[in-house]
């Protein structure tokens, strides 16, 4: 169904008083040293999604802290055994006429074991560096600090508040998913903590993403005393990269990847079969479903003779569209930041987050809530310490103002993305 305009809306942040501000500055204020502390007991453990019990300690430090904070936790595990577990927290003794609201953090990086040795966590300069310092352990810690601010104020103002950790978002949140679509469900709202962008400004909109894969399969034979037997698995492959990557520009939103190439076995042979693995994004389910029928298209305009191809589609995160009802909660997150002494803007990214699939499901969703960054998934990743503060009282403030919108109970989607 359609949101639509609501009597019990408040003016966008007015229903967070200057008092109650400055109260919940002071006691982010307060966590500050704490939150330091345990930003670099985080950063200095190996948590890359397949290094499972990293990520199993960083949930369990995570549940502690939901449970010192009243929750209720769950350990959910993986019936596959691949990843570990994924963390839900709840906090469910709330006046009955409030909303019920997500969060969501991810617990693992995307980096190697040994990562965290040989590139500690450190400040200097106000920068602090180390593996998954913003995407997304400060993300992570800011809300269970903004969560410890507001139960400063009194007893949590929702009916049910959520904070899912999960272990494998860096790998498209494959076990974790039901879990926060379970959550969404009944969600009047949800702010995901992945890192602000380098400039400040927060996420409104992410492009979706499909895992491509491109199988070419040729003929074999020997390349010095019967080439001309032979079909080449690479030299269609070649021209399929070459295909793919001339799509970047042809629509407006949508990016194309070929990231891995891999075929062949000897110098000497004629390559009887070749892998192509890509990345394509959109903005919109429109774009993606456009950008496949143009893939599979091209991908059998074969070139080679005897040479056959096989398109594998596999969506990852649908696309987070901007929607009105998302809207209203960018609006409480810009007049609060004014009020806060700083200035916030909202975007688009083609970065993926599990945003995207709460945001399919019709519910108001922001991202980008996180303190400021960049360089994400490389050996310059940074996190700005002095937006700690700032960043964390802000998501302190803007789950104060939701618990008081009387207007965020409408969805646009009823049903979740496939």
């Amino acid at each position: 169904m359609t949101n639509s305009a609501h009597p019990d809306r408040t003016a966008a942040g007015s229903g967070v008083t200057e008092a109650e501000l400055d109260r919940l500055r002071s006691a982010v204020d307060d966590g500050l040293p704490t939150y330091l502390a345990e930003l670099e007991r985080y950063v200095n453990t190996d948590c890359g999604s397949y290094t499972r019990a990293g990520v199993d300690t960083i949930g369990r430090w995570a549940g502690s802290a939901f449970e010192q904070l009243g929750a209720r936790v769950e350990y959910r595990h993986d019936p596959d055994g691949r990843f570990g577990d994924t963390v839900v927290a709840t906090w469910e003794r709330g006046p009955a006429d409030g909303p019920s609201v997500l969060l969501i953090g991810h617990l693992d990086t995307v980096f190697d074991e040994g990562t965290a040795a040989a590139r500690p966590f450190r400040i200097e300069n106000g920068i602090a560096t180390g593996p998954g310092v913003t995407d997304m352990k400060a993300g992570l810690l800011a809300g269970i600090h903004a969560i410890g601010a507001l139960r400063s104020l009194g007893p949590l103002p929702f009916s049910r508040l959520v904070f899912v950790a999960n272990p494998d978002e860096e790998v498209g949140s494959p076990t974790s998913t039901p879990h926060i679509r379970a959550a969404a469900a009944e969600a009047d709202a949800c702010l995901v903590l992945e890192c602000a962008r380098a400039n400040g400004d927060i996420v409104s909109a992410r492009k979706g993403t499909v895992d491509l894969g491109i199988t070419v399969r040729g003929v074999a034979a020997h390349a010095g005393v019967e080439p001309e037997k032979g079909r080449s698995a690479i030299l269609e492959a070649a021209r399929i990269v070459r295909d793919l990557h001339a799509l970047n520009g042809r629509w407006d939103g949508v990016t194309v990847n070929a990231g891995v190439i891999s075929g062949g076995s000897r110098p000497n042979v004629v390559a009887e079969a070749c892998r192509i693995e890509a990345d394509v994004r959109g903005r919109t389910a429109a774009e993606l479903a456009t950008a496949e029928e143009a893939v599979r298209s091209l991908a059998a305009a074969t070139t080679v003779p005897d040479t056959t191809v096989d398109v594998d589609w596999r969506p990852n995160f649908p696309p987070m569209e901007k929607r009105p009802a998302s809207g209203r909660v960018v609006d409480h997150a810009l007049a609060l930041a004014g009020r806060l002494g700083f200035s916030l803007r909202d975007t688009s990214t083609g970065g993926a987050s599990d945003a995207s699939t709460v945001s399919g499901m019709g519910v108001p969703t922001l991202d980008g809530l996180g303190p400021i960054g960049g360089m994400d998934h490389s050996p310059r990743e940074y996190l700005e310490v002095d937006s700690v503060g700032p960043r964390t009282t802000l998501l302190a403030a803007l789950l104060l103002a939701i618990a008081r919108d009387g207007g965020l109970g409408g969805r646009e989607v009823t049903d979740p993305p496939e």
